[in-house]
């Protein structure tokens, strides 16, 4: 972390001088609002999809597991690992945690890695859910289920653009951020977790 060097000014977002402040355009609390609306309806697309669509129930692909669920739990469970990392990772970043005590050049790349994997492994999960099974809503376990995938997706959105935008508050990413997580570890809870204490586990 880069400390403030002397006659520098202070945002929201970290040291800027008079030679290199960007001033974005709006009201940045407004910024943050519409791109959280993107996010959701980035979610209420997923939704709306996975309602409307005729589920095939087809399982098209196992990958090595004795089923398609079977990937699909694990898979899940995969990216709720990969979001830990990116989340121990955020915090040491940015000074939260303290450990590692020297700060390796390689944490930079493993947080973005970490993120980019999580959502790569959600991605056949997603597929088969939206296609082969539908918006479930026949218990309250099934419906926090879909809600929560479709809630990911909206909150992955947001994060993205969070990221890519400037001048907005040091709030606005964390908050996207946990968004993401919260939403992966509800789809792993109403899912892996559901799956490997009721009917299999390890489950392979």
């Amino acid at each position: 972390l880069r400390s403030r060097p002397i006659g520098a000014a202070s945002t929201e977002r970290g040291p800027v001088t008079g030679a290199t402040i960007d001033r974005p355009r709006g009201d940045p609390r407004r910024r943050v609002a519409g791109l959280a609306l993107v996010g959701a309806a980035v979610s209420v697309a997923f939704g709306v999809y996975a309602s409307v669509h005729e589920p095939s129930l087809e399982t098209p692909y196992t990958l090595g597991f004795t089923g398609t669920i079977n990937l699909k739990v694990w898979f899940a469970t995969l990216a709720l690992l990969l979001a830990g990392v990116q989340l121990v990772t955020a915090l040491r970043l940015y000074g939260k945690i303290a450990l590692p005590r020297e700060l390796p050049s390689w944490f930079g790349p493993l947080h973005r890695l970490s993120g980019t994997l999580a959502f790569a492994v959600s991605l056949p999960v997603a597929y088969h859910c939206l296609w082969g099974l539908g918006f479930q809503s026949d218990d309250t376990r099934s419906l926090a289920h879909s809600l929560f995938g479709c809630f990911f997706y909206g909150a992955f959105a947001t994060k993205v653009l969070v990221v890519r935008a400037k001048g907005l508050p040091g709030w606005a990413l964390p908050v996207a951020g946990g968004a993401a997580l919260t939403a992966v570890v509800g789809v792993w809870l109403t899912s892996s977790l559901w799956y490997f204490t009721t009917v299999d586990f390890p489950g392979f």
